[in-house]
């Protein structure tokens, strides 16, 4: 089968309408918008195809100018749905494209036309696409290798758009829009097809890849309060603990909410939800660097710091305690108060796992509850041989 312009559009045809129903599929599934404006846009393209085959019948308006204006319309979509992708607000500036084409249409029928054409419609599409790669750069933070090679596939048919620009200004190119003449229009055709081949696969890669991110976020995330849940903890206090030494302490803070249940009874869970969230709000904010928090269930919370010693283990419990009592008693109401108990353990060696950790500070919650509730107990193990008890 040779490969002539209409051969040609014909697979650009299909390949662009597999990519549009392929994306919609996928829209239904995620509702990403970006994928909603990638499947319109390969949509446009087999449309435009489709109309750009009328040239061979002579129907020169709509198989040449409307069919053009169809692809700048589809790589402007490309553009929106990469914006979106980034998550980045176009300038409505970027909606005069519409009006630059529109404006071809008062350029005389002269021999000169096809030229113009062909160099204004590739100007204009080159632009969407430089635009939209530049969109897709890392801003210091890494890409999926989807959204990589989506980048450089969009920069390369920008690039190869504004080269074909420069071609068809230059004197003596053959350009025949209408009877698809010219080694320029051959080319193009066929890495047309290419490129929306090319494009579809980076998209749907982009996507999948931030989407199974998206999964792995969730299932490693407390659904109420965002914090990590106690697997995500295990998989990541792993190397925290095993950098714990003499020289460079660790310690595991458990935190429980007391009379909890009163908020509970009185206002509702709605109301208690509100109240964790707050909490985790107040840990987050005083956090130390390289730090980590989770939330077991429930109204536990559990802290894991890498060098610290008692003095500021202390003085992180007091800001925590007095922060959560000064919420709690501001927006509830109760019988007896709501406050903050901390079980607090402080290590110079790597635990046997994070189980064992947990259970020690357990003991020490136990204690700070028995002992009055809204303080801190910590045991200091950091020091072989000595086992001190701290209850400020």
């Amino acid at each position: 089968m040779a490969l002539d312009p209409i051969t040609l559009l014909t697979m650009t045809i299909a390949l662009a309408a597999a990519a549009a129903l392929y994306l919609a599929v996928e829209w239904r599934t995620v509702r990403g918008p970006s994928l909603l404006f990638w499947s319109t846009g390969f949509a446009i393209i087999s449309v435009g195809s489709t109309l750009a085959l009328l040239r061979s019948s002579g129907i020169l308006l709509i198989g040449i100018w409307f069919a053009n204006g169809l692809l700048v319309t589809a790589h402007w979509l490309f553009l929106l749905g990469v914006a979106r992708f980034t998550e980045t607000r176009l300038s409505r500036a970027w909606y005069l494209v519409f009006v630059l084409w529109i404006g071809l249409l008062l350029l005389p029928d002269q021999p000169w036309w096809s030229k113009v054409m062909l160099a204004a419609n590739s100007l204009l599409i080159s632009l969407l696409m430089v635009k939209a790669s530049g969109l897709l750069r890392p801003h210091g933070k890494s890409l999926s290798v989807g959204a990589v090679q989506l980048r450089y596939v969009l920069l390369a048919h920008g690039v190869f758009y504004f080269s074909k620009a420069v071609t068809a200004v230059m004197p003596g190119t053959l350009i025949d829009l209408a009877a698809f003449r010219g080694a320029i229009i051959q080319i193009s055709l066929v890495e047309g097809t290419m490129a929306v081949m090319l494009i579809a696969l980076s998209m749907t890669g982009s996507e999948r890849h931030r989407r199974e991110k998206r999964i792995a976020r969730l299932a490693a995330r407390d659904p109420l309060t965002a914090l990590y849940n106690r697997r995500a903890l295990e998989m990541r206090g792993q190397r925290l603990l095993d950098s714990v030494s003499a020289a460079r302490p660790g310690a595991l803070l458990l935190m429980d909410v007391d009379n909890f249940k009163l908020v509970n009874d009185l206002y509702g869970h709605s109301a208690g939800d509100r109240l964790l969230v707050a909490l985790s709000e107040i840990i987050r904010s005083a956090l130390p660097k390289g730090a980590l928090v989770a939330r077991l269930g429930g109204d536990e919370f559990v802290m894991l710091l890498s060098d610290t010693s008692s003095e500021q283990i202390l003085a992180l419990g007091r800001t925590l305690r007095e922060a959560f009592h000064s919420i709690a008693s501001e927006s509830f109401s109760t019988p007896q108060p709501v406050t903050l108990s901390i079980g607090a353990n402080l290590f110079s060696q790597p635990p046997p796992s994070l189980a064992a950790l947990l259970e020690r500070s357990d003991a020490a919650l136990y204690e700070s509850k028995r002992g009055g509730r809204n303080r801190i107990q910590l045991v200091d193990q950091s020091l072989e041989g000595v086992n001190a008890l701290h209850l400020p």
